[in-house]
């Protein structure tokens, strides 16, 4: 009988797995067997905490968004102007903890699955929607809403873009080249001197 209390240890622990597999297999490749060896425990056990494979990415992928949603909130905390609210939503999303190598090689894993699974799509859904409403509300503070609406959808594919170009190894992309990058790319779309521009 598991200990009391072990489930969500558990279950954290092969959500891990999970990511590391992703990372070293490929999604294709990887299986409740090989989730299983890399978490040390028996496909069994596996199979007591989640449905089987697609369950376990499901709630993989969810823990990745509430992660970044956490990380998000706790960010705007400490903001106030539109400018730097605004820019702590792209830092969320590079932040060092979601851009590890193995979370990246997960993250591009469940968006290329959202395609053929029904509850990653939806996942996949309420992360854009998410993403381009958290950047739409500061950039209607700051400039029309019709030119909102174009920078906003305009740094979400920036967003997408720039976690496609990391996940190659080759491309040498850290958090914090990929932080400059936008940031860089934001001053040069906002007008000066706006009223955002203090925190």
């Amino acid at each position: 009988m598991p200990k009391v209390g072990m489930q969500p240890v558990r279950r954290q622990q092969l959500m891990d797995a999970t990511i590391r597999a992703i990372h070293r297999h490929g999604l294709g490749e990887t299986t409740v067997q090989r989730i299983a060896a890399e978490a040390g425990v028996s496909t069994g056990i596996v199979h007591h905490y989640f449905r089987g494979k697609n369950d376990l990415l499901a709630t993989t992928m969810r823990w990745l968004l509430i992660q970044l949603n956490r990380d998000l909130v706790a960010r705007l905390a400490h903001h106030r102007t539109p400018r730097a609210r605004l820019l702590a939503v792209l830092d969320a999303n590079f932040d060092d903890s979601q851009f590890q190598p193995e979370v990246v090689s997960a993250w591009l894993a469940f968006w290329a699955q959202s395609s053929h699974e029904a509850e990653l799509a939806r996942l996949r859904d309420v992360y854009t929607g998410r993403t381009l409403s958290n950047l739409l509300h500061p950039l209607r503070q700051i400039v029309s809403p019709k030119q909102a609406r174009l920078m906003a959808t305009t740094l979400a594919a920036l967003i997408d873009g720039l976690w496609l170009r990391a996940a190659h190894l080759d491309a040498g992309l850290q958090a914090d080249d990929v932080r400059g990058i936008i940031r860089a790319y934001v001053t040069t779309m906002l007008p000066p001197g706006d009223a955002a521009a203090a925190d």
